[in-house]
């Protein structure tokens, strides 16, 4: 025998409406100092953070000019890593190339 209870009904709830949010930017930045040479920043710009040779050369002008130059905006996993990869490759050459990062 079986029972029928037509007054027991499922309910699904769908979550479609609430869009995952997106993970934070953070911005990196290149800073200035008076060791560091043009050349060696603009090399970091295009191998680290895969830049043009042009853009690479006004970023860096940029951060001559002004002290600082904004590199790019990753999430914070990225962003990490390409600061720490500016710090160990400016170490290898004896530069003292500062690179931080900020949440957008």
């Amino acid at each position: 025998m079986s029972t029928i209870e037509p007054d027991i009904r499922e309910e699904t709830t769908s979550h479609t409406s609430q869009r995952e949010k997106d993970p934070p930017m953070y911005k990196v930045f290149l800073h200035n100092d008076d060791y560091t040479t043009m050349e060696f920043v603009v090399e970091i710009l295009v191998t680290v953070f895969g830049k043009s040779l042009e853009k690479a050369t006004r970023i860096m002008l940029n951060i001559h000019e002004k002290g600082i130059g904004l590199c790019g905006i990753y999430t914070r996993e990225v962003a990490e890593t390409k600061v720490n990869t500016v710090h160990n490759l400016a170490r290898e050459q004896g530069f003292p190339l500062k690179s931080t990062m900020e949440k957008e």
